[in-house]
């Protein structure tokens, strides 16, 4: 696994390296499982709970960039701490694919988990868990994606 994640490390932007180690030391010390998968655009690096029944976050490689998709199953615990996230990153999650399954249960397939709903900025969003919450690493972005300061898996 060393391996695979130093190669892995070899493909995020220097100036990200830290974090992205940060985020895989605390995850991994508190019993979350790393999985890496190569994929056409890169690495795709999952971090699943103890338990095995979910997955906590995602690094996911893009042509834009690296990005950690985020899976908040307690969303609703954390809806002060979404107002204060940078603009740019409450106007990703506000463009991100509304969830069908939400709105509709028929119109998305059965199997797929169903996304979302919190408020952000006082209204009320209900979207995709695959689309949401998944920021681009920057220095604006970075500290409030740090997990060790608000989340315990």
């Amino acid at each position: 696994m060393d391996e695979k994640f130093n190669m892995f490390m070899e493909t995020v932007d220097e100036r990200f390296r830290s974090f992205v180690s940060q985020i895989n030391e605390y995850l991994t010390g508190n019993g979350c499982k790393c999985d890496m998968k190569l994929q056409k655009s890169g690495y795709v690096v999952s971090y699943v709970s103890n338990s095995g029944k979910r997955t906590l976050a995602t690094f996911v490689s893009r042509k834009t960039g690296m990005k950690l998709r985020i899976y908040p199953e307690h969303i609703q615990e954390y809806h002060s701490f979404l107002d204060t996230l940078p603009e740019k990153v409450k106007k990703e999650i506000k463009k991100a694919s509304v969830c069908k399954r939400l709105v509709n249960p028929y119109d998305c397939n059965p199997k797929c988990v169903m996304g979302f709903t919190f408020l952000l900025d006082g209204e009320q969003h209900q979207k995709c868990r695959y689309m949401a919450f998944q920021p681009a690493l920057s220095e604006e972005n970075n500290p409030f994606l740090r997990f060790d300061t608000y989340y315990t898996p």
